[in-house]
Parts: C-alpha cells; sequence; structure tokens
C-alpha cells in the first residue's frame, strides 16, 4: 500500500530532505525550487484573496508553498481553536487567527526551527501573537491534546509524510467530535511505480508520496473521519520543474477535500 514507504526506505533521509529543503525556502525564499511560491501563486492559481494577503508581513506570505486553499473549504468561526498541522512560516495560520479572533487560538505544528521561527515573527508583526502558538512537532505525532481542536487545516504536507494512515489517525485524535478536517494536497491520477516511491528527491518534491484520489478518500475514512469529499481542484505545478519529471498520465494536481470527525 502507497500510504506508507516502501520496504527499507530510509524515512531519516527522506525527513532531513524534507527540511532541508523547507529550511532553505525559509532562509531564501527567492532562491529556485521545484514549486510555485509566494503571494502572487496563492492569489493566481489557489485563489486567495490579494487584499487579505498583502495585509500580511511578507516574512509569511514570502514563503508560502502551499497545493491549494484549505480556507475556502469551510467556515472559521470566532472563539474556535485551529491546528495548522506542517504549518511552515504560517500563511494559513495567521489567515485563521483573524478569523478566530481574540477568544480563539491558532496552533501551528512544523518540524523545521527556521520555519517555525518565520511563523512566529509573522504573528507578532501582524499582531496576533495573543492568538497564535507555534509548536515544534511531526503530525505523525501532534503535540497537541485529544479532542481539542475545532478545525485542522492542512496545506500541501500529507503526500511527505511516509506513514499517512499515522498522519491521518493523529487528525482524527485531535478533532473534537463534529470537528472539521480542510485539508489541500497533491493527487495523481495512477499508483506510482515502485521506483518512484523509492525515491527520497521526488518525494521531497511532493510526487513520490502522492496518493491517488480514491486512496485518499479510504485512508480519511480508515480514520473514522466522514463526509470526505473533494470541493475544488488547482493545477499546482503548472510551468514548474516538477512538472517535466513526472509521466504525463499521472496527471499530477492538487485537491481541496472536507472532512469531519463525527459526532
Amino acid at each position: 500500500m502507497a500510504a506508507t514507504c516502501p520496504t527499507g526506505f530510509n524515512v531519516d533521509l527522506l525527513r532531513e530532505q524534507i527540511r532541508g529543503t523547507y529550511d532553505r525556502l525559509a532562509r531564501s525564499p527567492r532562491d529556485d525550487f521545484h514549486f510555485h511560491r509566494g503571494l502572487d501563486y496563492a492569489v493566481e492559481r489557489l485563489g486567495y484573496d490579494r487584499a487579505e494577503l498583502t495585509s500580511l508581513p511578507a516574512a509569511s506570505t514570502d514563503r508560502f508553498a502551499g497545493v491549494g486553499n484549505p480556507l475556502r473549504i469551510g467556515p472559521v468561526h470566532a472563539g474556535e481553536t485551529v491546528l495548522d498541522h506542517a504549518c511552515g512560516a504560517g500563511l494559513d495560520l495567521l489567515l485563521a487567527a483573524r478569523r478566530v479572533g481574540p477568544g480563539g487560538r491558532a496552533i501551528g505544528v512544523d518540524m523545521t526551527p527556521s520555519m517555525r521561527a518565520q511563523a512566529l515573527a509573522g504573528a507578532a508583526q501582524a499582531g496576533l501573537a495573543d492568538v497564535v502558538e507555534v509548536r515544534s512537532g511531526l503530525f505523525e505525532d501532534l503535540p497537541v491534546a485529544s479532542a481539542s481542536v475545532d478545525v485542522v487545516i492542512s496545506n500541501g504536507v500529507v503526500n511527505l509524510s511516509p506513514d499517512k494512515p499515522r498522519v491521518f489517525r493523529e487528525i482524527a485524535r485531535v478533532l473534537a467530535p463534529g470537528g472539521r478536517l480542510y485539508l489541500a494536497d497533491v493527487v495523481v491520477a495512477r499508483e506510482l511505480t515502485l521506483a518512484v516511491r523509492e525515491n527520497a528527491e521526488l518525494w521531497a518534491a511532493c510526487i513520490g508520496g502522492a496518493l491517488p484520489e480514491l486512496q485518499l478518500h479510504e485512508l480519511l475514512a480508515a480514520a473514522g473521519l466522514g463526509d470526505v469529499r473533494v470541493v475544488e481542484r488547482f493545477d499546482c505545478f503548472a510551468g514548474t520543474s516538477t512538472e517535466g519529471r513526472v509521466a504525463k498520465d499521472l496527471r499530477v494536481h492538487s485537491v481541496n477535500v472536507y472532512a469531519e470527525k463525527p459526532e
């Protein structure tokens, strides 16, 4: 099953490659990367509101590298607790913090120290330091109490995990009954070959760990999440170096997916 790495896959090497890529993004967002990033990309390809993003600190918008727009999937209400797992520099986290307001909480979790630093700096510059908290951790083992979160947002990172069933079980664990998952991630049209699955560089490029859409639905259901449905699609890799490295029939793209934890 492609939800986990192939037997013998070097998970530590994968994590170091991913951490190195996003540390470089945190430090030098204008370097060349295999993916789109930044404010214009978020607005023009993913449907973010330009006025809303221009009001955020550049520390967060310049380093944005999501593949979808999770906050278009459903509402975030004042006073709620939102978790952004693998929050990166915090663009979605800050948007969620504005929605929950001073009576709510926006928690970001990320494994890359330089990204956590950018997220915290962005929260301070945006006047949201009292609402935002950023924690060190992995999304396979979230440093968050069970049934304590109203909404989990996730943008382009589940494909990077070597153990996706565990990621989704963790999401289900931290969500309160009736809580919602707003997930954006990369999907492919068919199962990837073993050669692609075994390539740590392609995993770090958000391709090697991508799932067929049906399998993504199955894993969410297996974790105990219901009402799973795709609500929007994006051509997030068009014009990137990644686009030319995979077979055309894979039809690599991204989706916004809604799911919820039963009451």
